[in-house]
């Protein structure tokens, strides 16, 4: 079942999975709608099928959102307070939040053009960067954050060793997966996201899968308010109201109506998938039939992307968008780079906007073309056909893409 909406071409739908509405009714029933039964069901069915993807049967705790995921995570790690952690520019300014929020200082680092991502020469350049500040209080970085942007599998591994840090020292921003080989590795921490637009959407929502038994333990009891026992828990058959408090927490969990939701959704999961990567192959092979391939640049390819985004680079970005607007087809930018953002502008050293060249290179060409499981074959050949028409030379503009 997937709703209709305007404009002709939406950016995004999200898609709900048959049984879906039957699992919110089967919560409703139940007399048990906040975190329980279906979100211990849902975080074991999700470790089983990331551990089919990419190795290794996770720890998988859900909370609720991937913000907050990433900064409980980060707290996780312990450091010292104003340690530098190393995290692109072009990301969703929610990542830097994180590391500011969990008593962190950011570092931006740069992206490979090629890719959009870090690369092992970014994030040397940016490690070498932190020696230099004078707020840092070591010579090195304390952490990473890493992003797999659009669902580009980076090597997360690659950019630790880049930095000089351990596996113990990695966060993965997931948030555009779960879906090919996002998040591949024995680190710290891998960090999803639940919200509307995503891969396995519910609506919101998020979740750590970790290898580190401490922190699925931690994570636990932190998203519950630092709490010994669960109010599922409590009110069992035989439970008791007495609880204690480990450690100050949060309000960070997931409900049993959101999970059943998630569990209905990752039933469908595999066939979204299977969708998106032929949307991509559908689009590659348009652009190329319209002869597009000197006037708009694809980021590299690579085995096991998740297929969360189909980006392109085009001259006189927000000109394309706002026409194909006009002509009924959605269109989005991820993500205006966070040294853009006047917020927190006075969270970073003061040369970080200089220290990305590259991603303000890319960043006004960015554009997200529409793909979600949903889109028709007829849809993407109507959005680059539009695309093609705008990018045309025009023999009146001497040349010139009218």
């Amino acid at each position: 079942m997937t709703a209709v909406l305007s404009p002709a071409v939406p950016f995004t739908v999200p898609p709900f999975a048959a049984g879906a509405e039957a699992a919110v009714q089967r919560v409703l029933r139940s007399g048990w709608v906040t975190t329980g039964p279906e979100c211990a069901a849902f975080e074991a069915e999700l470790s089983k099928y990331l551990g089919t993807e990419a190795g290794g049967q996770p720890h998988l705790v859900t909370v609720a959102s991937c913000t907050q995921a990433l900064e409980l995570s980060l707290r996780a790690l312990r450091l010292d307070p104003g340690a530098p952690v190393l995290t692109p520019s072009l990301t969703f300014c929610g990542a830097v939040g994180a590391i500011v929020h969990a008593g962190y200082r950011p570092v931006l680092v740069d992206v490979d053009e090629a890719t959009l991502t870090p690369s092992p020469e970014t994030v040397a350049a940016a490690a070498a960067r932190v020696g230099r500040m004078a707020a840092a209080r070591a010579g090195r970085p304390a952490a990473i954050v890493g992003c797999d942007l659009g669902g580009y599998p980076v090597d997360h591994r690659a950019l630790a060793e880049a930095a000089g840090l351990p596996d113990r020292r990695v966060i993965v921003d997931a948030a555009h997966g779960p879906g090919g080989d996002v998040g591949r590795g024995a680190f710290f921490a891998t960090c999803l996201s639940f919200y509307a637009t995503k891969n396995l959407p519910i609506g919101e929502g998020g979740a750590v899968a970790t290898h580190d038994a401490d922190l699925a333990t931690w994570l636990r009891s932190a998203r519950l308010h630092g709490m010994t026992r669960d109010a599922w828990r409590r009110y069992l058959p035989g439970g008791s109201w007495r609880y204690q408090v480990a450690e100050i927490g949060y309000k960070a969990n997931l409900t049993d109506l959101q999970a059943a939701i998630g569990r209905a959704q990752l039933v469908a999961l595999p066939d979204w998938q299977a969708r998106r990567a032929a949307l991509v192959a559908r689009y590659d092979a348009a652009l190329r039939a319209a002869g597009l391939a000197d006037v708009v640049r694809v980021p590299r390819r690579h085995p096991g992307h998740a297929w969360h985004l189909y980006q392109v680079l085009v001259p006189r970005r927000d000109e394309i968008s706002a026409a194909l607007a006009d002509a009924g087809i959605g269109t989005s930018v991820h993500f205006i780079p966070v040294h853009r953002l006047h917020g927190y502008r006075q969270v970073l050293d003061a040369d970080e906007p200089g220290a990305v060249p590259a991603t303000d290179r890319v960043a006004d060409r960015l554009l997200s073309l529409p793909l979600y499981p949903g889109l028709s074959d007829a849809a993407v050949d109507l959005v680059v056909e539009r695309l093609a028409r705008l990018l045309a030379p025009h023999p009146h503009n001497g040349g010139e893409p009218c």
